[in-house]
């Protein structure tokens, strides 16, 4: 697992590396750029974000991405997938697939906003149902390198389905973006 985080960085920092010295004078939020993000995730909700807990002998995962592109300067068109797993310490494991359609704003070409919604199914996870929350979300993008972005945001998720949960949930949430 170690190997492969490191593997993971090389390419990203590589790839920003070659980015940063095309010299291309365009921003990294223009028309026609695209997008393509890892956040870090909620157990509590479906997500395209990463994340990974154990304790007491049970262990949650997920692992997702988003992409996007810019319509306009500064709103980029965005969808996202995600599948995660929960394995307790007893009995049988569960499965999820998430997906994430939406907007995201840069106000400033600097301060991401997001709309978006966010659904979720899987078999032993939310029983019969199928959870939608809408997402609304903002933050702000440091631009470490001409094409990659750290994001840290605030998010708040609003249930649609009263049937699986009628609560909202807050999360403080950090972004990884690639800028092409």
């Amino acid at each position: 697992m170690k190997k492969l985080f490191l593997c993971a960085a090389m390419a990203v920092f590589g790839f920003a590396n070659v980015n940063a010295q095309d010299g291309n004078s365009d921003g990294q939020t223009s028309e026609g750029k695209w997008l393509i993000e890892a956040n870090t995730g909620n157990a509590m909700l479906g997500t395209t974000g990463i994340y990974f807990r154990s304790s007491d002998g049970s262990s949650e995962y997920n692992i997702g991405l988003d992409g996007g592109y810019f319509i306009m300067d500064d709103l980029a068109i965005k969808a996202g997938l995600g599948y995660g797993g929960f394995s307790p310490d007893e009995g049988d494991a569960a499965s999820s697939f998430s997906y994430r359609i939406g907007a995201k704003y840069y106000v400033n070409s600097m301060i991401p906003v997001t709309l978006d919604l966010t659904g979720a199914s899987g078999e032993d996870v939310y029983g019969d149902e199928t959870p939608l929350w809408l997402g609304v979300g903002a933050g702000y993008a440091w631009f470490v390198s001409n094409s990659v972005s750290i994001e840290p945001g605030l998010r708040y998720n609003l249930s649609l389905n009263e049937d699986y949960t009628d609560e909202g949930v807050l999360q403080f949430n950090v972004g990884f973006a690639l800028h092409f």
